[in-house]
Order: C-alpha cells, then sequence, then structure tokens
C-alpha cells in the first residue's frame, strides 16, 4: 500500500497543543481520521456499528419493504442497521466516528447527529473559552478564583503555529482535497480531552478519568422564570489512584459567561456518557 506523509500548519492561539499523529483510514463506511495511537482517542468517539447482514434483513427495517434488484439496501452508517434509500437517505456529518465527509443515516440518526454538530460548532468552542468560577477542592472550605475551560493537551503550551503530521492511503488524496477543511477541524475537535482550571494554582483533570457531573441551579421555580447554571460538583480520580476526588465550582464575575460554560459541559457530560456506556 502506498502511503503519502504531509503536514499542515494549524494556528491554535487560545490552548495548548501537542502534534498527536493522525491517520486517514478508509473503512466501509468512509473515509475518516483517527488517532494513530489509541490513546489519543476523543472522549466522545464513539465506535462504528457492526453492519446488520445482508442475509439477515431482506425487507427495510423502517417501512418494511421488501428488497430487490430495484429496491436496494443501505446501512447506517451510525446504528448499522439495514434500510431502503427512502429511509436512509440523509448524509449529516459524523464527527464522534471520525469521517471525514457526512455519511449516509436513517431519519431517528441523522437527528441525533445534527444535534451533536451543533455541540461541535457551539458548545465545543464555549468550554475552550472558559469561564471563571470559585473552586473548592473536595472538604476545603477555602475557595480559589480559576479559569475552566477545556483544553487539547496537559504538557505543552505554545502559541506558535503546531506541525500536525497525517498518513493517508494515496488513494484518499481525491476525497481529501475536498475534505481538508473540516479533516483539520476534526483534528482539532478530536483531541479535547483535558478540564483545565488556572488560578494561583493549576487543575488538570483527564475528562475520562470523570466519575460523576452535576450542574446546580439557581433561580424561580417552574412557572416563575428559567432555571440557571450555577455551579457544579465534579468528582474525578486522578492520574494512578483510584480514590475520587472532588471539585466544587461557583460561578465568579461575569455569571452569564459561567452559566453558559456550564450548560455546554452539560452537554459534554451527555456524550462522554454515552462513548463510556457504548
Amino acid at each position: 500500500m502506498s502511503l503519502l506523509f504531509f503536514s499542515c500548519a494549524l494556528i491554535n492561539t487560545n490552548m495548548s497543543a501537542v502534534p498527536d499523529g493522525k491517520k486517514l483510514v478508509r473503512s466501509p463506511s468512509g473515509l475518516r481520521m483517527l488517532p494513530e495511537n489509541g490513546a489519543f482517542n476523543s472522549p466522545f468517539s464513539l465506535d462504528e456499528p457492526q453492519w446488520v447482514p445482508d442475509k439477515e434483513c431482506p425487507r427495510c427495517m423502517q417501512c418494511d419493504t421488501k428488497f430487490d434488484f430495484i429496491t436496494r439496501k443501505h446501512h447506517c452508517r451510525r446504528c448499522g442497521r439495514c434500510f431502503c434509500d427512502k429511509c436512509c437517505s440523509q448524509k449529516v456529518a459524523l464527527p464522534r466516528m471520525c469521517f471525514v465527509d457526512p455519511v449516509r443515516q436513517c431519519a431517528e440518526c441523522s437527528l441525533i447527529s445534527q444535534k451533536e454538530v451543533e455541540f461541535y460548532d457551539k458548545q465545543l468552542k464555549v468550554l475552550t473559552a472558559g469561564g471563571t468560577f470559585l473552586v473548592r477542592v473536595d472538604s476545603s472550605e477555602k475557595s480559589e478564583t480559576m479559569v475552566c475551560r477545556l483544553s487539547n493537551n496537559h504538557r505543552y503550551a505554545c502559541k506558535n503555529p503546531q506541525m500536525y503530521l497525517f498518513k493517508c492511503d494515496l488513494s484518499c488524496l481525491e476525497s481529501l482535497s475536498l475534505s481538508l477543511s473540516l479533516s483539520l477541524s476534526l483534528s482539532l475537535f478530536s483531541s479535547f480531552r483535558y478540564l483545565f482550571l488556572d488560578g494561583e494554582s493549576h487543575f488538570e483533570v483527564e475528562l475520562s478519568r470523570i466519575s460523576s457531573m452535576q450542574v446546580l441551579t439557581e433561580g424561580s421555580t417552574p412557572g416563575g422564570g428559567s432555571l440557571r447554571a450555577s455551579g457544579m460538583v465534579l468528582q474525578y480520580k486522578p492520574p494512578g489512584s483510584q480514590n475520587l476526588q472532588q471539585l466544587h465550582m461557583d460561578t465568579a464575575d461575569d455569571k452569564r459567561i459561567a452559566s453558559a460554560w456550564l450548560a455546554a459541559m452539560h452537554k459534554a457530560a451527555k456524550l462522554l456518557y454515552e462513548s463510556r456506556d457504548q
């Protein structure tokens, strides 16, 4: 197999970055950009499903139409079930499986994927921008003002352009030329693995080691106004330890920005738990 190596400069001014190796892989479902080292998998990622074998689905699993030479079978790239073209015609981006291009999905899965794309397009930017909180560790009564943000690396902080190395099969180049911008976005979005808390001290929480996350709210009761996120209690296991440590975070300074950050983190938690339970 012929391979081509090339590098792309990515300017990243708001977060630390490390040039994790990426590889382009052509699977039966489409072209995917994956970390060369499995340890760098995104905590939000989902595995490709096993396709229902053709011989086990003589009819569409949605409308029950019988397959024949005219009515062909199509597999949803998200759930792996078998459908006719009418029930599986939409092509939607699926960044949680690291697909470079939008892929065919059934109606139910396409709605879910569209909501997740909104998370990648909007909420993830809120999380990387950060919010200011009063943070307490475990049972300590002392709080520290800290900026909390999502980041993609816990060792290197650099404002210079980073060189990301990609490896791909030469047969992938045609699709790559059409999808390079999305590929670069995937290489960044799929790498967010750490929660940074910066103040006089510094904490790093690996997202995959978070055990529980509870968003606290304040405001009026139903009928008297909407609730607003006011804080978060997070339990996680530090590296090399099986003992839980707790962080208690309350909004500080600009509460509007901090509340938006908490709302985005709540959505991120749902994706984390789904990835963990697959």
